[in-house]
């Protein structure tokens, strides 16, 4: 392999790397800009790793015949370990925070920029190329879609003050069920209410909000119940 073909990969997977990095990072994300460059370089290098023991193996076996039996060259099993080994990576990507796991995006990303890697390596530059552009696409332009037409909810915790009057917890039970908000858990503090002498709760909901339900509606309704003293979002 020449040296101008080594270089042209190299920078070929610093763009690739880049590009998709640059899209992490503007979304701040744990593994960036330079991360994801670095990974799609060490995946370009290993392809060539291979692409250099199998011209060796050859150049050996072309000057050597009789070796042809012992000497063999597995262009696929160390691409297969980078596939498979930069998972660590991913998963040190993936945070889970309030009951919600995130970062898998970030975690595949991740792991197509290896394999865009090993392609650059081994020079299908059409194929390298024309991936890139579908996670681009899929990164930038299908969040958009999904962020408008497919439905999500979100994980809120919501802490109710309280008089405790006969009813109330079925009054707030019945109002998420209404507007189809999944209750997760409920928590019955044993904690003094600020104000109230005798009588008052304090409750820690945690709930699922479907992506058509504004969290301020929800505590403003809820606000609006005479017995209700305090909503507070945690």
């Amino acid at each position: 392999m020449r040296v101008y073909e080594v270089a042209v990969r190299l920078l070929l997977a610093i763009i690739i790397g880049g590009l998709i990095g640059y899209e992490r990072e503007y979304q701040n994300r744990p593994a960036g800009f330079r991360t994801h460059i670095l990974v799609c370089i060490g995946a370009c290098v290993i392809s060539m790793i291979q692409l250099y023991d199998v011209q060796k193996t050859v150049e050996m076996i072309g000057q050597n015949p009789q070796l042809s039996s012992a000497l063999k060259a597995d262009i696929g099993r160390i691409g297969a370990q980078v596939v498979s080994g930069v998972g660590f990576l991913g998963a040190g990507t993936i945070l889970h925070e309030k009951g919600s796991v995130k970062g898998l995006t970030t975690a595949a990303s991740l792991w197509v920029v290896a394999c865009i890697g090993l392609a650059v390596g081994l020079g299908y530059y059409v194929l390298s190329i024309l991936s890139t552009i579908a996670v681009v696409i899929a990164l930038v332009s299908l969040k958009k879609f999904e962020a408008k037409f497919i439905d999500k909810t979100n994980l809120v915790k919501l802490e109710i003050e309280y008089m405790d009057k006969q009813g109330m917890v079925q009054m707030v039970n019945g109002y998420f069920e209404g507007k189809s908000i999944k209750i997760k858990n409920i928590e019955f503090l044993i904690e003094e209410v600020d104000g109230c002498e005798d009588g008052c709760m304090k409750s820690l909901y945690t709930i699922l909000i479907p992506r058509h339900v504004r969290k301020s509606e929800i505590i403003k309704h809820l606000a609006s119940i005479e017995e209700v003293m305090r909503v507070t979002v945690k």
